[in-house]
C-alpha cells in the first residue's frame, strides 16, 4: 500500500467586512469561516445583516505535507483548531476591496513564520468538524514520534593544554595576558 505524501483540497475563505472604528479606517476586513470543496470564487457575496456584509472572496488549495505533520499536532492542539489565512492590503487598482487573500495553511509553524513579516497579516480561522477530521486522518496516516537520544559527552580531556592564551609574541610566561610593546621599565621612566 502506497501512502500519499500530500493532500489538498480546495477551501473557501469567508471574509466579513464591518464598519471601522475610528475615522482614519472605513472599514474592517476580517476571515471569519472556511469553506472546504468549496468552487471557485471572486469575492461574491454571502449574507448581509446591516452593515456587517460577508463574502466568499476567494477559494484556495489547503496543502498537507506528510514532513509537517507534528506542526498540523500543534495547531489542532490549539483551544480552537485552526487554518492560519495569509493576507494583504491589495494593489491601490481594487479600492472597493482593499485586502488580498494570499494563502492559508494548517500548519502553526509556517502560520506563525508569515506571523513575522510586515507585509503581510495572518489571521486564525477555526476549522470546521469535516476539515478538522481530514487533517487528523492525514496526521494518523504518516506521523512518526521522533524519539530524544541524549547526546553523550566526548571522553577527550581539553583542559590539559593551553592554547590561543595571550599573545603568541610574547616570550615569558609570567604575564600572558600582556600587550606586546608595553614593558614595566618603559610605564616607570
Amino acid at each position: 500500500m502506497t501512502r500519499e505524501r500530500t493532500r489538498v483540497m480546495p477551501v473557501g475563505v469567508v471574509v466579513r467586512r464591518l464598519p471601522g472604528v475610528t475615522r482614519w479606517q472605513k472599514w474592517t476586513w476580517l476571515p471569519v469561516s472556511l469553506l472546504p470543496g468549496a468552487a471557485p470564487a471572486d469575492w461574491k457575496m454571502l449574507r448581509a445583516e446591516g452593515d456587517a456584509i460577508e463574502y466568499h472572496a476567494t477559494t484556495l488549495s489547503l496543502e498537507l505535507h506528510h514532513t509537517q505533520t507534528e506542526a498540523y499536532l500543534i495547531a489542532l492542539s490549539d483551544k480552537v483548531p485552526s487554518v492560519y489565512v495569509v493576507m494583504r492590503a491589495a494593489p491601490e487598482l481594487a479600492p472597493a476591496i482593499p485586502i488580498e487573500v494570499l494563502h492559508m495553511t494548517a500548519s502553526a509553524h509556517e502560520g506563525l513564520d508569515y506571523a513575522d513579516s510586515a507585509e503581510v497579516f495572518v489571521e486564525k480561522v477555526p476549522m470546521p468538524p469535516g476539515l478538522i477530521a481530514w487533517v487528523r486522518e492525514f496526521i494518523d496516516m504518516h506521523h512518526e514520534e521522533e524519539i530524544f537520544y541524549k547526546r553523550q559527552r566526548d571522553k577527550h580531556r581539553i583542559d590539559l593544554e593551553e592554547e590561543g592564551i595571550g599573545d603568541p609574541r610574547i616570550r615569558q610566561l609570567a604575564d600572558v595576558y600582556r600587550a606586546p610593546g608595553t614593558r614595566k621599565k618603559d610605564t616607570l621612566q
